[in-house]
């Protein structure tokens, strides 16, 4: 391995170390991809992880100074094909070996960009346009990865892929909706009062990510045998996390932030990995 190589493994091993710091969730579910997908997929999460903490956690320093000159030092990355920085540097590496296009990532910061300028979302259209770009355009990025250059399969699969990227962020923002108001005074769902959050717009929250859970499933089914079984196990996980919000009641949702823990994480993968075994998914 030449000394490019050493830095590019080193590279995708910061991306790695980012995804196990910040999601335990969706790193056990990348281990269970086929092993040349996994570095690709952690370098996706690392720079989008990134992004987010800068807009979401920076709170003592220029966040929209941070976030446009990470913009810049991504998009220089892609062009020249090298970074000093090894998070953009396994990402532009993913980029280039998947062709992944860059309307995904300049929709991605766009919605980060909003993070900087929006507290409320006032119609639909507000709404969906920063869920396509903060998830939607995230689960594209791993589609072409999966796809490895299969356009076909890429379209076909286009609309569920987008379909899981809504449903896990609109997840987040149910289960963040107390410390999205509270800590960054912001909320996504349109029309939202802060003090006025009841069950009826919590199940009408509920119906919509339902919907996007029915569709994604589909696509999950067609997805290759690499991906599907890693893939399964994240939607797996944030349907027990879904199941556990709507179990609660609106109150209890702007009171504490609700987890899933480690050892109903730990039978979710095995019940997953039967119904894989069984080729149930």
């Amino acid at each position: 391995m030449n000394n490019v190589g050493l830095f590019t493994q080193l590279s995708y091993d910061c991306s790695q170390s980012v995804t196990r710091k910040y999601s335990t969730s969706f790193f056990s579910a990348i281990k269970l991809l086929r092993p040349d997908l996994r570095e690709p997929i952690h370098a996706v999460y690392g720079m989008v992880r990134f992004a987010d903490e800068i807009v979401d956690t920076f709170h003592e320093f220029d966040k929209q100074a941070l976030l446009k000159k990470f913009k810049e030092d991504t998009f220089e990355a892609i062009s020249q094909g090298i970074s000093l920085n090894p998070i953009l540097q396994s990402f532009q590496k993913a980029v280039k070996r998947y062709n992944i296009g860059d309307d995904l990532i300049e929709a991605f910061f766009r919605s980060m960009e909003l993070d900087l300028q929006k507290q409320d979302y006032l119609s639909r259209e507000e709404f969906e346009e920063y869920i396509y770009g903060s998830a939607e355009v995230v689960g594209l990025m791993c589609l072409c990865i999966f796809c490895d250059g299969d356009q076909k399969l890429y379209d076909s699969l286009k609309v569920y892929a987008k379909a899981l990227g809504a449903a896990f962020q609109k997840i987040n923002f149910l289960r963040d909706l107390q410390s999205d108001i509270d800590d960054l005074d912001r909320c996504y769902f349109p029309n939202f009062k802060k003090g006025s959050f009841n069950e009826v717009q919590k199940r009408q929250i509920e119906k919509d990510i339902e919907n996007d859970f029915e569709l994604a499933y589909e696509g999950i089914k067609r997805l290759p045998v690499s991906a599907r079984f890693g893939v399964y196990v994240a939607y797996r996980y944030y349907m027990a996390l879904f199941k556990k919000v709507k179990k609660s009641n609106a109150e209890a949702i702007l009171e504490q932030r609700i987890r899933i823990p480690n050892h109903i994480k730990l039978v979710i993968v095995l019940k997953a990995g039967l119904r894989n075994q069984l080729n149930l998914i």
